[in-house]
């Protein structure tokens, strides 16, 4: 065929045109196939904190049945520890000797160091491919107008706490509604504490507005990381805390219920602990089951993914008591410790057509495989330099071809610093890293699940091999100096 050498301006002008929408067309019909996902983040919630995971003194039902209709990972690790590092290690697909954010230092005037420019990558991934990001609950990872404010990070809508210390508060002055301060008239001294706005409640619902607004064949990311169970125990009177109180023994905790701390860090007073962390973690169950249930109205719930977990083990702040709860279920440790409890989460998966119901996982993963699983979920390139591996196979039933970790690492920024490795069944941790006596420990997780016995005298091979690994995976970063030939 013989083809014109020259073609006229407005000739030019259609052909570039209709290529165009061709291009458009095909990224939206792309996108039409992709899957909606939903990620609820719990904070502080412990291993055995839901009932489908061991709880037995009060019931999860709605996350319950997200387990039964997907799979229930046994061996999901969080980012690390504590809250901002934790998260950073899952939008950034990098582990917490890698990522950007390591602890979770203050910034003032408010919010907690920021992430640099283009570092989450796993909103920024999705959003490439025409994925609408919202993110509703606590942030943390940068204050507003900095690098790391959401709304720099490649999320569309946020709403919520950007400080995760004011966020220790259920009853704050204000919250954020993208880069605008939402403030609460009666969250004031004025109103006796409890009688205000609690955030959750006004969390969720712009959360639900947000699925309101969704549209078939249009996907979405919405990540919820709420603020419950965190530390404050309290929650607004209703018939959850009502059937609740009675049920348990109690021992008051007395907290701040004044002067500058209050509202800004602090923890109030609760006269019925358990009660009441009992029906915070109910409350999160009814958010939970009144999304899956938006979805289903909707018309999205055959293609969405949805995903619960934990961002760490659970405290002891507040007066909460993680041991009448048994919270760890059979691990060790809470949080701020390196040891499985305070690393180890649920995690559980649902996604019609593609994870069988009522099955469990014992895929070793973390919170950096995130990135990758969903950009081989939604066709991306996973970037170079990720820590994660996919596992993809493992939530479709390929488990021969999945792919394992060679270790996982951890570290922590507090307590003179902490760090873990696991590799196969082995576990080292390393503690007091920065002060006068650091040692190490180790454990093989398959005889000894509670970490009770430091068997590092009778393995010094295994314990020198993985302290190579523990050295290697640590980056050093001014930021955050770790090692004491760093300080």
């Amino acid at each position: 065929m013989n083809y014109p050498l020259f073609i006229g301006g407005a000739l030019l002008a259609g052909y570039a045109a209709s290529q165009q929408a061709a291009a458009q067309t095909q990224a939206k019909n792309n996108a039409a196939s992709r899957p909606n996902i939903v990620f609820i983040l719990a904070d502080d919630l412990g291993y055995g904190d839901l009932s489908c995971y061991g709880q037995q003194r009060f019931s999860t039902p709605n996350i319950d049945a997200i387990a039964r209709s997907g799979m229930r990972f046994t061996q999901c690790y969080s980012g690390t520890t504590v809250s901002a590092p934790s998260r950073s290690c899952l939008v950034t697909g990098l582990h917490s000797g890698h990522t950007a954010v390591r602890g979770n230092m203050g910034v003032k005037p408010e919010g907690q160091f920021p992430l640099p420019a283009g570092s989450a990558q796993l909103f920024l991934q999705l959003k490439n491919v025409g994925y609408t990001i919202g993110v509703f609950g606590k942030w943390g990872l940068g204050g507003i107008g900095t690098s790391g404010d959401p709304m720099r990070q490649g999320v569309d809508r946020f709403y919520g706490y950007n400080c995760q210390t004011l966020a220790h508060s259920y009853y704050p002055d204000h919250l954020w509604d993208n880069s605008t301060r939402v403030d609460f008239a009666d969250n004031t001294d004025a109103v006796p504490y409890g009688q205000g706005t609690y955030a959750p409640d006004v969390i969720h619902a712009e959360a639900m507005k947000f699925l309101d607004s969704r549209k078939e064949g249009e996907p979405f990311m919405l990540f919820y990381p709420t603020t419950i169970p965190h530390a404050e125990l309290i929650v607004p009177e209703d018939d959850i805390i009502r059937n609740l109180r009675g049920k348990y023994p109690e021992t008051p905790f007395t907290g701040i219920d004044s002067g500058p701390e209050f509202r800004h860090g602090g923890y109030c007073s609760q006269k019925y602990p358990h009660a009441t962390f009992a029906a915070m973690v109910q409350r999160l169950d009814k958010y939970v089951g009144e999304i899956i249930g938006r979805l289903h109205e909707k018309g999205l719930a055959d293609n969405t993914i949805v995903i619960f977990a934990s961002d760490n083990g659970p405290h002891l702040e507040g007066g909460a008591d993680p041991d009448f709860f048994n919270s760890n279920g059979p691990l060790r440790g809470y949080k701020r410790d390196v040891y499985e409890g305070g690393v180890r989460v649920p995690m559980i998966v649902s996604w019609p057509g593609h994870v069988a119901e009522g099955v469990t996982g014992d895929h070793i993963c973390a919170f950096w495989d995130l990135l990758a699983t969903f950009s081989d979920i939604t066709g991306c390139t996973t970037p170079v330099g990720s820590d994660g591996i996919s596992f993809l196979p493992t939530l479709e039933g390929r488990n021969d071809e999945q792919l394992q970790h060679d270790y996982l690492y951890f570290e922590f920024h507090e307590m003179d610093g902490r760090q873990a490795v696991r590799c196969g069944n082995w576990k080292l941790v390393h503690l007091n890293v920065q002060g006068a006596n650091p040692r190490y420990e180790l454990y093989n997780l398959t005889d000894d699940l509670g970490e009770e016995h430091n068997i590092i005298e009778k393995h010094q091979d295994v314990a020198e091999q993985l302290k190579v690994l523990m050295r290697a995976a640590h980056t050093p970063d001014k930021n955050w100096p770790l090692l004491k030939n760093e300080m």
